[in-house]
């Protein structure tokens, strides 16, 4: 049976709108329609401001000239401590590079450590023309969040998102990777499962909220006491906490979700200085994929975060920002998944 419009419509079939419609609302040729909306040299400017508005009546999406203009990454502070500390940044920014080359763009990198930093730095980014966006890594204070959400530039976050969406962001997909993480677990029969973190950022807290889902949905008791946090990602610390855990509670637990592999790599290192043997007596499983994870004795089973390709992302975000292609504000999350290696097996003993 054939459908026909009701009664009274018309049957329209909507199309893309072309440069030939600006073209031929603006009474121009098809070059120079598009010279002109590329802002060449050479168009009279009572010609560009005709075309422009014939653009803007036909709704014709505007061309955006990104080659050549600089993107500004304003890092904070807790970016470059992960530098140092897990490298999480290091390959994000590798992504970024390889993007911004491809698209012809000069990145900036703009350190902000407090309030001032970012003022002067939004200052200098409004003021100069060629300054085409702005990209935060790794910001979770809300006083610097509120002063870009009325930026005139696109801004995107990245590893970071703002919780009252008025900014773009990219991020892993924190929750569903521990999610995954803790469920590998208990697909091997372990039922007292550590979370071993560093707090203080919301991506952080959304990994714990991974751990406590997989725990929830096959009927475990997610215990706030099986969470243990350090103050660093340094993996002597990670080591100290789960060797005084152990000397303190006895081996009460048979596997370890880490928020990091460098939490992972010192969750190891305080089971074996215990006594114990990883997988053998505990399973750990990490969260990164950093290249190092393969040297780990065991080798470490853990999340791959897609890292190079957030910075990727991010810069494509800005591109669709620009030319009106977002709208409102979008939250990317990249998805993760698990690589098996050896620190995980089925568990011995049903705690």
């Amino acid at each position: 049976m054939t459908s026909r419009p009701l009664p009274g419509k018309r049957a329209t079939k909507s199309r893309r709108i072309k440069l030939e419609d600006v073209a031929a609302a603006s009474g121009v040729s098809i070059s120079t329609a598009s010279r002109a909306l590329a802002g060449e040299k050479g168009v009279k400017p009572e010609i560009r401001e005709k075309v422009l508005a014939a653009a803007k009546q036909v709704n014709y999406t505007l061309p955006v000239a990104l080659a050549g203009r600089k993107i500004v990454l304003a890092a904070s502070s807790a970016a470059m401590i992960d530098y140092v500390r897990n490298q999480f940044t290091l390959y994000v920014l590798e992504g970024l590079r390889e993007r911004a080359e491809a698209l012809n763009l000069e990145i900036v990198t703009r350190p902000i450590a407090d309030k001032a930093d970012e003022t002067q730095m939004l200052k200098e980014a409004r003021e100069d023309p060629e300054t085409a966006g702005l990209l935060f890594l790794t910001v979770d204070d809300e006083a610097m969040l509120a002063a870009t959400r009325d930026f005139p530039k696109p801004v995107v976050l990245l590893n970071g998102h703002d919780p009252l969406m008025r900014l773009s962001s990219v991020t892993p997909c924190n929750r569903s990777a521990a999610r995954l993480a803790t469920e590998h677990l208990i697909q091997l029969g372990h039922k007292r499962i550590l979370f071993l973190m560093r707090p203080g950022r919301r991506t952080i807290l959304h990994r714990c909220d991974g751990w406590q889902d997989a725990l929830k949905a096959h009927h475990l008791i997610a215990d706030p006491d099986l969470i243990i946090s350090v103050d660093d990602w340094l993996p002597e610390l990670a080591a100290r906490a789960i060797e005084e855990r152990i000397r303190d509670r006895g081996l009460d637990f048979s596997a370890i979700v880490t928020a990091g592999d460098s939490l992972a790599v010192g969750a190891i290192m305080g089971v074996q200085k215990a006594g114990f043997t990883v997988p053998d007596d505990v399973s750990v499983v990490g969260m990164d994929d950093l290249p190092q994870a393969s040297f780990v004795n065991p080798p470490l089973t853990t999340m791959h975060l897609p890292m190079r390709e957030i910075g990727s992302a991010a810069l494509d975000l800005i591109s669709d920002s620009m030319a009106g292609r977002i709208n409102p504000a979008r939250r990317v999350e990249l998805a993760c998944h698990l690589v098996e290696r050896s620190s995980t097996a089925p568990a011995k003993v049903h705690l």
